[in-house]
């Protein structure tokens, strides 16, 4: 079992940052991936951006890159998402999930999910 506790989120002005923090503990593995999601009202969920732990390579979806940042410190198993310039559009409740296996941006194929995070963007 993988535990998943997310800590940031907010409400914040267009134009303004948030980091969004996730820890991960329990019977973790070197080589996992993290990835970080979001779904809004009356929406599906849709994958933002995620990191090798391993590695360190970084995948964004086109709607966040150059906006949105993730970083990874393994010794802590926590991973975070800056996120700069954001838009209105962008409000959502953000998910972190753990994938044993290679990266992937369906949510389908992650493990863990994390309890969510709110994200609000007022124009």
């Amino acid at each position: 079992q993988v535990q998943l506790v997310e800590s940031g989120g907010g409400l914040v002005q267009a134009g303004g940052s948030l980091r969004l923090s996730c820890a991960a503990s329990g019977r973790t593995f070197s080589n996992y991936n993290m990835g970080w999601f979001r779904q809004a009202p009356g929406k599906e969920r849709e994958f933002v951006g995620a990191v090798t732990m391993s590695g360190g390579t970084t995948y964004y979806a086109d709607s966040v890159k150059g906006r949105f940042t993730i970083s990874r410190d393994n010794a802590r198993n926590t991973v975070a998402l800056q996120m700069n310039s954001l838009k209105p559009e962008d409000t959502a409740v953000y998910y972190c999930a753990y994938r044993y296996r290679a990266f992937s941006r369906q949510a389908n194929d992650y493990d863990y999910w994390g309890q969510g995070t709110q994200v609000t963007v007022s124009s």
